[in-house]
């Protein structure tokens, strides 16, 4: 089970995924379902409930997973055991332990208050890696430093603007020693004007000069030939995509969307001390 990784990387989950293009057509939704843990005191009037309550525990643990929300609502929910809190405009649950909390709808999440666990995403991380492990070395548009610390698999569209705010600062990322592994997912799907464009570039002889002239309003050679945009794209879906860009750590963690270069090499720092062994005591004496 993979923790949370302190509040710095939930509030990259919440706020990086609003730093992504939607899949045709849902923008609207994806922007709805991802804000509520990214509302800030100020915004709202906050629901001040007796302490002790399960309402009061509710609180508690929103406030666990993330001290910035504002709980505006919180009363009992429509099923027994759990309560119903309004954040951002959205409805979560808790149970009425205050131990897990629910996010429903597209990016939402099942998370563990106490441990700071986000459920969901330790069962679809494993999932997500075997997928993302199917594409070749050969099918990816890879922009690597010399000896790149960190590698990341990034879901992208040559037309979203995160996606090309994205590249536009691939030398940043390069020169902070992570690998950016593109992937193909054009967001308008199978057989759009966005997937013709794709394929032409995964098809070009220059596929790294392709995809930034592409990202960069700047023609691209219509062309055809095997190429695996549509593979991508399944796997794509497959993986949880909501938005581009999806940026995917190897061990099948979403980071988000757009992420900074400097806050994507601190969470990917973050993951390595993390997954380091402890260090072995040595004997007394």
């Amino acid at each position: 089970m993979r923790p949370l990784r302190s509040s710095l990387v939930l509030a990259a989950l919440a706020v990086a995924s609003l730093a992504a293009c939607a899949k045709v057509p849902s923008e609207a939704a994806t922007a709805k379902a991802t804000a509520p843990l990214t509302r800030t005191a100020g915004s709202s009037v906050e629901a001040k409930p007796v302490a002790g309550t399960p309402e009061a525990r509710a609180v508690d643990a929103i406030h666990a997973l993330e001290p910035r929300a504002v709980v505006e609502h919180v009363s009992a929910a429509p099923i027994p055991g759990f309560r119903e809190a309004v954040v951002g405009g959205q409805v979560t649950y808790v149970s009425d332990d205050g131990r897990y909390m629910f996010i429903p709808g597209p990016g939402g999440a099942l998370y563990d208050a106490q441990k700071k666990d986000n459920l969901t995403e330790a069962s679809l991380s494993g999932l997500r890696q075997k997928l993302v492990q199917q594409i070749p070395a050969s099918d990816r548009i890879v922009f690597a430093p010399p000896a790149p610390k960190h590698r990341v698999t990034v879901f992208t569209d040559i037309s979203c603007g995160f996606c090309r705010k994205f590249h536009s600062q691939i030398a940043e990322y390069n020169a902070l020693g992570i690998e950016v592994d593109y992937v193909a997912f054009p967001r308008a799907g199978i057989g759009s004007d966005d997937y013709r464009q794709m394929v032409s570039v995964w098809c070009a002889a220059d596929r790294k000069k392709a995809l930034t002239d592409a990202k960069n309003d700047r023609p691209v050679p219509q062309r055809s030939c095997k190429n695996p945009v549509d593979m991508e794209y399944d796997i794509g879906q497959r993986s949880g995509l909501t938005g581009t860009p999806m940026v995917i750590a190897d061990d099948g963690t979403q980071l988000g969307g757009y992420v900074p270069p400097e806050k994507l090499r601190d969470i990917l720092d973050q993951m390595d001390t993390k997954a380091a062994p402890a260090p072995t005591a040595k004997p007394a004496g």
